[in-house]
């Protein structure tokens, strides 16, 4: 409604609902002439009187107390609708984007440690799918994999691959002294053969070996080397737990992808909340991180 005076109509509701200029004053911190200016302003709007003034004080007239419920009312609706606003952008879930090999073997297991910590914040997990910013996957945070993507990027984890293989496996096809021993074994690959190729010219071996089965995802080749079915070349660090309770074996320390890693990129004006994740996130990165180095000293 036009001209609606609406900085009065909050002093009119609570001299309604006192029935007295004196008792609104004190609640407002305003004084009984000015609530009764701003009374006066919405009797003038309406054109109706919404109190008699006598000299002991005020009492609503039936339509003033009418109008009086029905602003009390609606005042408490804003009240509700602005406190459950307030209540919803305090909570808002963060969002991370990251790639699913990520996620599934180090993010999520994680979680748990963080929602012990801090019980009030909401984590939403999506696909990073190709985003290169957290922007473009719509996410708060987003950790992504391969050679540093950008000046503000943090690395998390190390991404380095070394020959892995399962225990059991090893037992029944091992053992593999030198490199050159893994040319007779079952070589898993993850999306194209090329990683094998650089890792065996890194170790001075140059080789034309028929591929063996290439997995379209680092998930599905982790498990096959997990059940036992041949040996890949697997980042250590998203492997570490396998590695350090002895269900997996590193064959060789000799490392590939050396210039890779996990990086940690985080949106424009993060919320106190997801600062808080963002902070808890690179410490257990560090704390992966030492662990590994633990597993690499004590020979993998």
């Amino acid at each position: 409604m036009r001209n609606l005076p609406l900085a009065s109509l909050r002093a009119f509701e609570a001299a309604s609902r006192h029935e007295s200029f004196v008792k609104a004053a004190a609640e407002l911190n305003l004084t009984p002439a000015g609530i009764s200016q701003h009374v006066r302003a919405v009797e003038n709007w309406l054109d109706v009187p919404l109190f008699v003034r006598h000299t002991r004080g005020v009492t609503l007239t039936a339509a003033g107390r009418e109008f009086g419920a029905a602003v009390m009312h609606a005042l408490m609706h804003i009240e509700a609708a602005a406190g459950q606003l307030k209540l919803e952008a305090h909570s808002r879930p963060i969002s991370i984007a990251c790639i699913p090999s990520m996620a599934i073997r180090w993010l999520i297991p994680q979680l748990p440690r963080f929602r012990t910590a801090y019980p009030d914040i909401r984590i939403n997990i999506v696909y990073a799918l190709d985003a290169k910013t957290p922007e473009a996957a719509s996410a708060d945070l987003l950790i992504c994999h391969g050679v540093r993507p950008s000046a503000g990027a943090i690395e998390l984890l190390n991404g380095e691959t070394r020959p892995t293989c399962s225990a059991d496996f090893l037992a029944r096809h091992g053992p593999f002294e030198t490199p050159g021993d893994l040319l007779r074994s079952d070589l898993l690959h993850d999306e194209t053969t090329d990683a094998w190729v650089r890792w065996f010219a890194a170790v001075g071996i140059s080789t034309t070996r028929r591929a063996g089965p290439i997995f379209a995802d680092f998930n599905l080749m982790v498990g096959s080397v997990i059940s036992g079915q041949g040996i890949a070349l697997c980042p250590t660090a998203l492997v570490a737990s396998e590695i350090a309770e002895g269900s997996l074996k590193v064959l060789f320390d000799t490392p590939s992808d050396t210039g890779k890693a996990y990086w940690l990129i985080e949106a424009k004006g993060l919320s106190r909340e997801a600062r808080t994740l963002r902070d808890w996130l690179l410490a257990a990165g560090h704390d992966s991180s030492r662990c590994q180095t633990s597993l690499e000293l004590g020979g993998l």
